[in-house]
């Protein structure tokens, strides 16, 4: 019988699979996430979005509970309706929203610097581009699962004193498809507010200040030219918005009436220069250096 050679090498290892360079970079950018999440959930330096975030949901709770203890409606759903797009349009899209986006995106750089904590990230074989990929959608997530969250929840709880006619509202009549705008409407601010910001945020020593100047911008567009309207989030978030409100005199004899851009143009128009906004912040934190003295 033939006897197996004592000293036969032992067969060779495949060697493992090097991942591709997509593969790598998802790694990264999905690893920055994950670390974000933690510290944009648990910031204590955020503790006022959360209240942003819950006025509105407060406010309609207690409405909800005045009126279920009054033995007859004074108002219709209809007029909800249209207290409800007051609130989406003064209060979401023009202090909630903003405000949350100025708090959650202006210090996804800021504040490590304040911390003395950007340096860790820095020092390690990342491209910077996908730093701030990873930031930005962390910081997004956080701003959605809030604001989106909270217009979703204070659209339900406005009505809910009406008891089955609101439900048939929602699920028969135009409510279900109110709300899916209303939530695309919140959502498409956190994307375009959070661009804005995590670039000030990466850019300004003080974020407060453009995101004042920004702030007055979108204010006075009802009252700027139909040419300057455009150049301005709240315009394509206005013409989203299924109910809209009037304004009151004497303001309503100095607006300049504008068309409102179609939904193929506002939506696509939006996310494309939030991803630009993106893609400047990326390139720009190449060059970014380091100073904690500042």
């Amino acid at each position: 019988m033939n006897q197996p050679a004592m000293n036969q090498p032992a067969m060779s290892q495949p060697a493992p699979r090097q991942p591709t360079p997509s593969q790598l970079w998802m790694r990264q950018i999905g690893g920055v996430l994950r670390l974000e999440l933690k510290k944009t959930f648990l910031s204590k330096r955020g503790w006022w979005v959360y209240l942003l975030a819950l006025g509105p949901v407060a406010l309609t709770l207690m409405h909800w509970l005045i009126e279920m203890g009054r033995h007859s409606n004074r108002h219709s759903i209809g007029e909800d309706s249209l207290v409800f797009a007051g609130l989406f349009h003064f209060y979401f899209l023009r202090l909630g929203i903003f405000f949350g986006c100025v708090g959650i995106f202006s210090n996804l750089f800021r504040g490590e610097m304040l911390e003395k904590t950007l340096h860790y990230y820095y020092l390690t074989p990342m491209r910077r581009e996908f730093l701030v990929a990873g930031k930005y959608l962390a910081g997004l997530a956080s701003a959605l699962v809030l604001f989106v969250g909270s217009t979703a929840l204070s659209f339900l709880m406005i009505g809910r004193h009406f008891g089955a006619a609101y439900t048939s509202y929602i699920l028969h009549g135009p409510g279900l498809s109110q709300l899916g705008s209303y939530m695309l409407v919140a959502a498409l601010a956190c994307v375009g507010y959070g661009a804005v910001f995590l670039m000030s945020g990466l850019f300004f020593r003080n974020p407060m200040i453009p995101a004042a100047v920004v702030m007055v911008w979108e204010n006075l567009n009802p009252f700027l030219p139909a040419l300057l309207k455009k150049i301005s989030v709240i315009f394509y978030l206005k013409g989203l918005c299924p109910v809209e409100i009037p304004i009151p005199p004497p303001f309503n004899v100095m607006v300049i009436d504008a068309d409102p851009s179609p939904f193929w143009i506002a939506v696509p128009g939006l996310l494309m220069v939030s991803l630009i906004l993106l893609i400047y912040s990326g390139i720009s934190a190449r060059q970014t250096e380091i100073n904690y003295g500042e």
